[in-house]
């Protein structure tokens, strides 16, 4: 072996992973094309309206369309103005959450992967407002007659993201603070 050359370390060909936002470009990435994935399939496979029963009286997927924000919340707002606000909205929020990942200490681990989730969510649902105008929900919980509004995987992504983020500022709360240096004012 030559002495210009180096022995490669053993495992050093990973740490190209402890770059943050490439771990924010690849996780993102895997979670959009899954998001997307399903959606493509619900649609090929499942015609707008109509369900696939999976467990009975709890569970079923099917292909439901909402112009809305989550729950379905302003649906039912007939302008076309609207879709150009949801995506306006969308656009100003994926910057607030990279703004908001940049400034996140490398050592908060569950901040940087609750906002990774909610980017990937986030980047999913506005592909769906872009192409469609609307986004296609397919996960259908319920029992009985009684349902939980349906959501997709980016929207999962969103909610697991913000009760991450939720967690810990709880946890923050509940952290004993340091105390401040001893009073050393004595009575004269």
């Amino acid at each position: 072996m030559s002495p210009l050359r180096k022995k490669p370390r053993i495992g050093k060909g990973l740490n190209f992973l402890s770059n943050r936002y490439l771990q924010l470009f690849l996780a993102s990435n895997i979670l959009i094309i899954l998001d997307q994935y399903t959606k493509m399939w619900v649609t090929t496979h499942i015609p707008k309206g109509h369900f696939i029963g999976i467990i009975d009286n709890f569970f079923a997927l099917t292909h439901i369309r909402n112009p809305g924000v989550a729950f379905g919340l302003g649906a039912e707002w007939a302008s076309e103005i609207k879709t150009y606000l949801f995506i306006g909205f969308s656009i100003v929020a994926i910057i607030a959450i990279l703004v908001f990942f940049h400034q996140t200490p490398r050592e908060n681990k569950k901040v940087r992967v609750a906002l990774i989730l909610v980017f990937s969510g986030a980047i999913g649902n506005l592909i769906d407002r872009i192409l469609y105008h609307e986004v296609i929900d397919f996960f259908d919980f319920y029992i009985g007659s009684y349902h939980w509004p349906a959501f997709n995987i980016a929207d999962s992504c969103i909610t697991v993201g913000v009760l991450l983020m939720f967690l810990d500022l709880i946890q923050a709360g509940k952290t004993p603070q340091a105390e401040g240096p001893p009073d050393t004012s004595e009575n004269l």
